[in-house]
């Protein structure tokens, strides 16, 4: 009786819970300047350096600009004798942040071109595309 049981009843199923094998990634290649990053040689420093220092040009070059055009409003209002309150008011509450937008953009645009230059070098020239 249980023999007959066994073949009525349905097989049982298995589920995959993993990725199948034809989409799962393969470690990237080590490619030279990679595996010097990786291991801390004086070229992998350097490498690290060089990125470190375009992005410190960048974060200095927004903040030259920001201190220029938004940091000399209140020696402008000082020097000014028809700097009326609402005039200063408009000034600070309506023209600073458009130009502090501008200059937020302009950093994070120049600081994904300097990662990306920097991955591009990085990169095996055969894996990018």
């Amino acid at each position: 009786m249980a023999e007959e049981q066994q073949q009525q009843s349905p097989p049982r199923r298995e589920i995959v819970t993993g990725i199948p094998r034809g989409a799962r990634r393969r470690p990237p290649a080590h490619t030279p300047a990679r595996s010097e990053i990786s291991e801390q040689t004086t070229l992998g420093a350097t490498y690290v350096r060089a990125l470190m220092r375009s992005q410190l040009r960048a974060a200095l070059g927004a903040l030259a600009a920001l201190v220029s055009l938004i940091g000399t409003l209140p020696l402008a209002f000082a020097v000014s004798r028809d700097a009326s309150g609402p005039l200063v008011w408009v000034a600070l509450g309506l023209l600073v942040y458009p130009v502090m937008w501008l200059i937020a953009r302009w950093y994070v645009t120049r600081a994904e071109r300097n990662e990306a230059d920097f991955t591009g070098l990085v990169m095996d020239p055969a894996g990018r595309g």
